[in-house]
């Protein structure tokens, strides 16, 4: 089984923040891939389903983005599953807006998600980084984080969620760069 986790906050008022990208993937995943109704469990909201041939439980944390790891570090432990079967769906501030890359471990970048996590489980697991873009100066980057898509973005943001729940089936099956080729090649189609 794999866990696949979108990072997010919790509530409607946080919906569209780009800082929400990872809980707009994996929805879309559940959604083109026919996953089973959402369930409350591991501090968090799940959804059981596959991908091809293989098992994925899709999470998206309720406890806020500073305490991901605690719902993260739950679900893993319940299945007896290490950081390698973990992929993290998660904003990028260092990437172009829609730029999709996939990144084995790293450091979190100030991604107090990412740096839940590493603090919960270490960092060495799979992150699909969701480019959302720098404002350009460091003190507007809270504000860009936690401020939604503006409308002229929208037809991208719908191009790259369909890109990456079209493409999943090659994140199931491992191959990464098979992924992130064609999920770009279908935006350039956009």
């Amino acid at each position: 089984m794999q866990i696949w986790v979108g990072l997010g906050n919790p509530g409607p008022r946080y919906a569209l923040h780009r800082h929400n990208v990872g809980f707009m993937a994996v929805d879309v995943i559940a959604d083109m891939h026919g996953f089973g109704p959402i369930q409350t469990k591991f501090q968090g909201w799940v959804q059981e389903g596959r991908i091809g041939g293989d098992k994925v439980l899709l999470l998206k944390p309720a406890t806020f983005m500073n305490e991901s790891g605690r719902a993260v570090g739950e679900v893993l432990r319940f299945y007896k599953l290490g950081t390698d079967a973990l992929t993290v769906f998660h904003d990028e501030l260092d990437l172009a807006p829609f730029k999709v890359k996939v990144k084995q471990g790293g450091g979190h970048a100030g991604h107090n998600g990412l740096r839940s996590i590493d603090q919960h489980l270490g960092a060495e697991f799979r992150r699909i980084r969701l480019g959302i873009g720098h404002p350009g100066h460091k003190e507007r980057v809270t504000g860009h984080v936690l401020g939604n898509f503006a409308k002229d973005e929208q037809d991208d943001l719908v191009a790259m969620l369909g890109a990456i729940g079209a493409e999943a089936d090659w994140l199931a099956k491992g191959d990464d760069a098979r992924f992130m080729n064609d999920v770009a090649l279908r935006m350039q189609d956009n």
